[in-house]
């Protein structure tokens, strides 16, 4: 059965750190064709729209269009602090690989 998205706490803890709801924008996490394996993320501090899928906590939003749902069904969105860096994460169990990048996955 496909379920929407999740989101961790620490994804809505970074988002509540970075002020994203205080200027009324939420995270979108999209899927558009492209990247190294056919398909990549693009992550970014949006406006909501009228017919996105809305996942709330902790005063925090992020939002998912209805084009890019069926693609991260049962997906998990994360946030992660690495020696690389620090990101937002999608722990997708659709994607049959992805490359180094971990931006760009294919189905």
């Amino acid at each position: 059965m496909n379920l929407p998205p999740t989101v961790t706490p620490r994804a809505f803890e970074r988002l509540s750190e970075i002020g994203a709801a205080t200027e009324g924008k939420a995270l979108r996490v999209a899927v558009e064709g492209g990247g190294c394996s056919g398909f990549q993320y693009e992550i970014a501090l949006d406006e909501p729209n009228e017919d996105d899928l809305v996942l709330e906590g902790s005063g925090q939003r992020v939002v998912v269009d209805s084009v890019s749902l069926p693609f991260l069904a049962n997906a998990v969105i994360d946030f992660t602090e690495e020696l690389i860096g620090a990101r937002f994460v999608i722990n997708n169990p659709n994607a049959t690989s992805s490359c180094g990048c971990g931006t760009s996955f294919s189905m």
